[in-house]
């Protein structure tokens, strides 16, 4: 028992001095030998159940297991850093959820479910914040790069797999552009993946003409219609 007091305890504090999400693997390499993978989950459970009455609360998410402020509390942990967070423009979150929600996707794929060319800059600032990155290329012409969101990304958003993601039919987001930086945030995160992006819009080309535009891309016949960054 005094043993199982003391796993936990160090368990407890290498997570609250991390900072970042600590996978369950690399706890149980604190030990020498290293613990077993049940052990760690049964003692992180107990932990969880330790907290649950507390402000702060212990959570799993796509990188492993971190202490965070329970949202109820986050208006008051926002006044730390009173910044306000990162605007994204619609062109960068329509993006972000197409990636999301279709991976792995190329431009051209992306531009034919929008209806416009994807900016480079908008795929930079979504890899700059580590939101996607290139995981592979298609076997076409040109082999254009295929784009898939990272673990990051998910542990943003408070998410332990891409299964957690809400359904496109769920969501309607027009009026939330904001990504918050804080992971406490991620109730608002996930809502800020917008639920129309894929439909049809009436300021959007044609599914044909987006379709030519994405075989321009990947160096396809049947382009020749120029295309507008948007």
């Amino acid at each position: 028992m005094d043993e199982l007091k003391e796993i936990k305890g160090i368990l407890e504090a290498a997570l609250l001095v991390a900072g970042e999400p600590v996978a369950a693997p690399q706890l149980a390499r604190l030990f020498e030998p290293a613990l077993e993978a049940e052990l760690v989950r049964r003692v992180l459970d107990d932990l969880r159940t330790d907290w649950s009455d507390s402000a702060v609360e212990l959570v799993q998410v796509a990188s492993g297991w971190r202490f965070q402020g329970k949202p109820a509390i986050q208006d008051y942990l926002d006044r730390l850093a009173p910044e306000k967070p990162l605007r994204y423009s619609r062109a960068v979150m329509e993006t972000l959820a197409i990636i999301a929600y279709q991976q792995p996707v190329t431009r051209g794929d992306i531009e034919a479910i929008r209806g416009v060319a994807v900016s480079t800059n908008v795929v930079k600032t979504l890899e700059d914040r580590q939101w996607v990155e290139v995981v592979g290329h298609r076997e076409t012409p040109g082999r254009p790069a295929l784009y898939a969101t990272t673990k990051t990304f998910l542990d943003d958003l408070g998410l332990r797999s891409l299964s957690e993601l809400p359904p496109l039919a769920e969501l309607d987001a027009s009026h939330l552009l904001e990504m918050p930086d804080a992971p406490n945030q991620a109730a608002e995160a996930r809502l800020a993946l917008a639920g129309p992006i894929l439909a049809p819009s009436p300021d959007r080309p044609d599914n044909a003409a987006a379709e030519r535009r994405a075989a321009a891309d990947r160096g396809e016949p049947g382009a020749g219609t120029p295309q507008v960054v948007h």
